[in-house]
């Protein structure tokens, strides 16, 4: 069992940055692929970005590509969501989950653990 636990949201304005994180406990993270989905207000649950087991291989949807920044530290069993260039577009609860494998990782029912989220809101 792994349990994850989001912090970093807040309330920015357009343009600014925030950095997420997110800790885990239970397992050793390095045993998991991990990701970060969005979910905004009468929104299903989209993907973000998602990390390897050792940070080398990363994926972001096309919304985020250049902005975001996934990033992961095994040794601290965190993981990291630099924000930037923040858009209203981007307000939504984040979340991040873990996955035992790598099969499918922008697909949310690929990922077994969940945290609870942390608010990001980003006004014009």
């Amino acid at each position: 069992q792994v349990q994850l636990v989001e912090s970093g949201g807040g309330l920015v304005q357009a343009g600014g940055s925030l950095r997420l994180s997110c800790a885990a406990s239970g397992h050793t993270l390095s045993r998991y692929w991990l990701g970060w989905f969005r979910q905004a207000p009468g929104n299903e649950r989209e993907f973000v970005t998602t990390i390897g087991y050792y940070g080398a291989a990363t994926d972001y949807a096309d919304s985020v590509k250049g902005r975001f920044t996934i990033s992961r530290d095994n040794a601290k069993n965190t993981v990291y969501l630099q924000m930037n260039s923040l858009k209203p577009e981007d307000t939504a609860l984040y979340y991040c989950a873990a996955a035992q494998s790598r099969l499918l990782p922008r697909n949310s029912g690929s990922y077994t653990y969940w945290g609870q989220g942390t608010q990001v809101t980003v006004s014009s």
